[in-house]
């Protein structure tokens, strides 16, 4: 039957959008069902290139046509087709104008669910475009009030930093974890966000950084009474000391057992720099008392 082939229908669907002497408005309803008839045509004969334009198609039709939310799930057809494609662009593109439909809608979870795809698709190929993609999703979620549904997409960015190296952005993300954890009175997932971000620090060789970061979480009263607290005390003192041995068997303990996987990785890898400069440094600071008759 020649009006199921899916390239007279995409045909057809593109005549009715436009314009002409005898076509003074385009008929945005009966293309939008032929673009999509035509979309799963091509999905069927697995003319994927050919199936994600038409997906395109019928989400600019379902917006012409008020109707963002079937416009948003067609962008994601398409952004899925993409993906399959390698098209990585796209996959970001796609996946951020579902989004955008999806908040049009007022459905803010969709709309971080669609962003979050995005990131995932994008992990190993354009790790730089999926933090952003995980980071926007994630205020989406912060800016509803709806934190505790984000934690998965702090670890997630989380574990993209550490893959690039970037321990400190890594860190500042747990903390931002820590902080949605703490809105949400999730006190468990809190205190082991704060736990992982020195751990991170530490394994960055950052003791400074871990050590102020320790002392600022440690004004939550929260975090100050935890397990994860007496931990990360206990590593801090062992790195002061100098005592490789001690650092490695907190390493092993339960409490960071209970971390994230990615957190326990670098856990076990430490130390990482030499600890004993740090206990001479600290030793060196305890042996030079102040002398309050030198005022030089």
């Amino acid at each position: 039957m020649a009006s199921s082939d899916p390239n007279k229908l995409l045909t057809k669907a593109d005549k009715l959008t436009r314009l002409s002497l005898t076509r003074w408005s385009a008929d945005w309803k009966s293309a939008t069902g032929l673009y999509e008839q035509a979309a799963n045509g091509f999905r069927l004969a697995k003319d994927y290139e050919k199936a994600k334009i038409a997906y395109e198609k019928a989400s600019k039709g379902q917006e012409m046509l008020s109707s963002p939310w079937d416009a948003a799930k067609h962008m994601e057809s398409a952004a899925a087709l993409a993906k399959d494609l390698s098209n990585w662009q796209e996959v970001g593109d796609f996946y951020r104008k579902a989004s955008e439909l999806y908040m049009e809608c007022g459905r803010p979870q969709p709309a971080s669910d669609a962003l979050a795809k995005g990131a995932r698709a994008l992990e190993d190929t354009v790790p730089e475009e999926a933090i952003q993609l995980y980071t926007d999703a994630c205020t989406i979620l912060e800016e509803d009030g709806r934190e505790q549904m984000a934690f998965d997409l702090y670890r997630a960015a989380t574990s993209v930093y550490i893959k690039l190296e970037k321990y400190t952005d890594a860190a500042s993300f747990l903390l931002r974890l820590g902080l949605s954890a703490d809105k949400c009175n999730a006190t468990n997932s809190q205190c082991k966000a704060y736990l992982s971000a020195i751990i991170v620090y530490l394994y960055a060789h950052d003791f400074k950084q871990a050590e102020k970061c320790y002392n600022d979480c440690s004004q939550i009263d929260a975090f100050l009474r935890s397990d994860q607290n007496r931990c990360a005390s206990k590593l801090l003192s062992a790195y002061t000391d100098g005592d490789i041995e001690e650092i490695k068997r907190i390493a092993q303990s339960s409490t960071v057992s209970h971390l994230d996987h990615v957190i326990i990785r670098l856990a076990r890898k430490l130390p990482t720099g030499d600890v004993s400069a740090l206990k001479t440094v600290t030793a060196e600071d305890e042996e030079e008392p102040l002398d309050e008759n030198d005022l030089t």
